[in-house]
Formats: structure tokens, C-alpha cells, sequence
């Protein structure tokens, strides 16, 4: 090649690939657009999740990285990360639902969840049929030709239900139904795939990347064709992950397990004094031996039920605002499982699309809390908690 000119050479610096060495950590691939050598090469990239990169909505190094990890976390056969949990749900649902068909869900829901069926109801006209998940036998009362997906959570936001996986699984053994859960309150504590389950999302935002500073969502799938179809469809919503959030994502999969441990013991730990306390009527977590789904916590959870709690306020919905407007340390915020904690009123706040009967239904009352445990000191957390409870009653 003859000598360039300067404001060519500038356009094309060299690309230094690493040899005789390698980094410690995973590069950030910030670039959307890779070369290939030949048409045929390129033509082939296109087939699928797992080919040559060359565009970034269709695949990046330091995403498939992050799925890469979080597939071997879960035991699944390939992931898809998304632009945020509910990403990751929708493209999910989606990917996997038409005009007419049925879904399963339990009653006890992450909100936005919850707001996506709705739209989904009225828009493509797919019912959903919503059960308490107590026992499988409501999966099959529930059955019909057009069911496609049980949707289910590992441990309900904000009431803690614990669903029994392997029950719920078995009840649909002999169907096409595909089950998804949502493990984001639990993950390394529990693994739907190996309890059956087909598709499992998780929210990064929380305790995959634990720190606050991503938005991001990741699906695991037990079945690579199943994963295939849904990647088809997310090519068309554009869900894809940015890089750079799952650098970040994958930076804070290094600390999971000690956070996970420390959150779970500082949870039960403020569990247990605020059951004891007379101005709450009830406290939601798994960890607890009143909890009414604690034996199956104890299966499916053995390592520890999570760092997120919710309690029941006497006052209602007054004291519910009050109290979570009155800490101090803890911060009043929507999201969870990051390393500060964090407080939330759901009925007016994350789950107020639903109105007071599908509030009452799914168990939430006027007056519930939900708390995140991060990684402060428990009696820090509860010498703020004690001042706030003495302010909202």
C-alpha cells in the first residue's frame, strides 16, 4: 500500500490486539462496528447470537461477555442482556406471545411487569389468568390449548411470596407452556433452571451489578432455541445492552456472593426486630419462621432469602409515606439490591398502576414498606429505621 495521507492515517489508527499477554479484566468494545474479510463471513455473522461481530446491536464482545457469565451463574445454555429489566421482560414476552394467546401469571408482581400484561391485553388481546402460587394445582385449573408461558418470581417484589419452582414445573410437565421467572431478588441463592424452568430475567440494575450505576437486564434461557427465536425479536425491538453498562455489570459480578451473604444476614437480622416492634403488624420475609412460604424458603434458599423485606404500618397509607420520608441514612428510592439501602411505599410508588382491589389481591396493603438491605451496619439501619417508625406513628 502506497504511503497515506495524514487525514487518512488519522481515520485508521492501528488496532492493537494483545499478544503474549492479556488483560485482567474484560475490555470495554465501546465500537458498534466491526470489519469482516469476506462477504461470506458477514453473511454468516447474521445467523445467529453466537457468530462474528459486526454490528453492535447484534452482538459486542464485552456483552456477550456479560451473558456469557451470568449463563454459567444461572446454569442456563445462552443469555440475551438488555437496556433494563424490563428489556429483558418485554422482550421476552413479546418475543414469545401473539394476538390471542394465554399467560399464567401469579398475582404477586413487580409492577411494571404487571403494567406490561395489561398493555399486552389490550392491544393483542392476550388474556392472563392470575393465580395466588400457593399451589400447582392452580397452574392446571388454569390451563387452556392457547396457554403459552407462566410467568412467575423466585420471591415476589414487594410481598416476599416464595413460589415452590419444582412444583410449579412438574404441574405443566406433558405441555409446550414455557415458564419464566424473574430471580432478580435472588440470585446465587437460587437457580429456576435447575428446578425446571425455561426462561430466567433478572433486572442487572440490582444485585448483579449492586452498585447503583447501571440500568440493565439480562434473560437466561434453558433451551438454545428457544433463546434463537427470542434474539430474532430483540434485533427488531433494540434492547440490545449498551457496552458500557455491561462492563460495569460484569465489574460488580466480582462482589456478589460476599454482598449477597451480608445483605441476606443484615435482612433477617432487621427482620426479626421489626416483627418485635409495636408499631408494625407484619413483616414479609422468607428468612423468618412466621413467614407463611418459610419451609419452601428453606429448600429453595438454603444459602440465605435475600436482602429485601417488606412490614405492614398500623396507620396505613399516611404512616407508609411518613415513614419512608422520615429516614435518614437509608435512602427513599425505587430500585434495590444496591450497597446503600434503600426504602419504598409500593402503593404509591412502583405498583401504582394497580388499583385497590389488585393491590389487596396481590397482598400489598396501603400501609406496606419495602426495605433494601445494603451493606451498612445493622444497627445503623435500625437506629434510623426506630426514629422513622417513631415519626410515622
Amino acid at each position: 500500500m502506497t504511503a497515506l495521507h495524514p487525514q487518512t492515517r488519522v481515520v485508521h489508527p492501528p488496532v492493537i490486539e494483545p499478544v503474549g499477554s492479556r488483560p485482567v479484566g474484560v475490555p470495554i468494545y465501546q465500537g458498534h462496528l466491526f470489519t469482516l474479510d469476506t462477504g461470506g463471513d458477514l453473511a454468516a455473522a447474521f445467523q445467529g447470537p453466537d457468530e462474528a461481530f459486526f454490528y453492535g446491536r447484534m452482538g459486542n464482545p464485552t456483552v456477550r461477555s456479560l451473558e456469557r457469565a451470568v449463563t454459567e451463574l444461572e446454569g442456563g445454555a445462552g443469555a440475551l442482556a438488555a437496556s433494563s429489566g424490563m428489556g429483558a421482560i418485554s422482550t421476552v414476552l413479546t418475543g414469545l406471545l401473539g394476538a390471542g394467546d394465554h399467560v399464567i401469571a401469579q398475582t404477586a408482581l413487580y409492577g411494571g411487569t404487571y403494567a406490561l400484561l395489561q398493555d399486552l391485553a389490550g392491544r393483542w388481546g392476550v388474556d392472563v389468568t392470575y393465580i395466588p402460587g400457593d399451589d400447582p394445582a392452580e397452574v392446571a385449573e388454569a390451563l387452556r390449548p392457547t396457554t403459552r408461558l407462566l410467568y412467575l418470581e423466585t420471591v415476589a417484589n414487594p410481598t416476599t411470596h416464595v413460589t415452590d419452582l419444582p412444583a410449579f414445573t412438574a404441574a405443566l410437565q406433558g405441555t409446550d407452556v414455557i415458564t419464566v421467572v424473574d430471580n432478580t431478588f435472588t440470585p446465587l441463592l437460587c437457580k429456576p433452571i435447575e428446578h425446571g424452568v425455561d426462561i430466567v430475567v433478572h433486572s442487572t440494575t440490582k444485585y448483579l451489578s449492586g452498585h447503583g450505576d447501571v440500568v440493565g437486564g439480562i434473560a437466561v434461557f434453558a433451551d438454545p432455541d428457544v433463546r434463537r427465536r427470542v434474539w430474532k425479536h430483540s434485533l427488531d425491538l433494540g434492547t440490545t445492552a449498551a457496552p458500557f453498562a455491561a462492563w460495569l455489570t460484569i465489574r460488580g459480578l466480582a462482589t456478589l456472593p460476599l454482598r449477597v451473604a451480608r445483605q441476606s444476614a443484615s435482612a433477617l437480622d432487621i427482620a426479626g426486630r421489626l416483627a418485635a416492634h409495636p408499631s408494625v403488624t407484619r413483616v414479609h420475609y422468607p428468612g423468618l419462621e412466621g413467614h407463611p412460604q418459610h419451609e419452601t424458603a428453606r429448600r429453595l434458599l438454603p444459602d440465605g432469602a435475600g436482602g429485601v423485606l417488606a412490614f405492614e404500618l398500623a396507620g396505613g397509607r399516611e404512616a407508609g409515606g411518613a415513614f419512608s420520608e422520615s429516614v435518614r441514612l437509608i435512602g427513599l428510592g425505587p430500585s434495590l439490591g444496591a450497597v446503600v439501602s434503600l426504602v419504598l411505599h409500593p402503593a404509591s410508588t412502583s405498583h401504582r398502576q394497580m388499583d385497590a382491589a389488585s393491590l389487596a389481591a396481590a397482598g400489598i396493603g396501603e400501609g406496606t414498606v419495602r426495605l433494601s438491605i445494603g451493606l451498612e451496619h445493622p444497627d445503623d439501619l435500625w437506629a434510623d429505621i426506630e426514629q422513622a417508625l417513631a415519626k410515622a406513628t
